[in-house]
């Protein structure tokens, strides 16, 4: 399985990156939302781990332009943020991800909704 994980901290996605890989992932990796667009369609990712402040293009807008595309209009859609108002939590959903993981966090619970959601895609 593949993942495309989104996150202008490079200490952040290195820790995930970690956690990815020791549980049997593939992972890409994008430092902005834009730069996630750009190597999308190359990879072609199971799921994609979004943060929502990035520069260039943040998460809610990169979730909504994937949304967009007939290819990954079901592709599984994680935002990792440290917004975690219930406002951003509504609009991260609205946006059309899947999940809304709030920072800090628990790298084993973001692996169990990973599981979850590729569980959800494949029934």
């Amino acid at each position: 399985m593949k993942i495309l994980l989104a996150d202008d901290e490079l200490r952040l996605r290195k820790v995930v990156v970690l956690h990815l890989k020791k549980n049997g992932f593939t992972v890409a990796e994008a430092s902005n939302g834009q730069k996630a667009l750009d190597i999308l369609e190359e990879f072609e990712p199971d799921v994609i781990i979004l943060d929502i402040m990035m520069p260039e293009k943040d998460g809610i807008e990169t979730c909504k332009e994937i949304r967009a595309m007939e290819k990954y209009k079901d592709t599984p859609i994680i935002l990792l943020t440290a917004k975690s108002g219930a406002e951003d939590i509504d609009i991260g959903l609205k946006a059309g991800a899947n999940e809304y993981v709030t920072k800090p966090f628990s790298p084993k619970v973001l692996i169990e909704k990973i599981n979850n959601l590729i569980k959800e895609e494949l029934q």
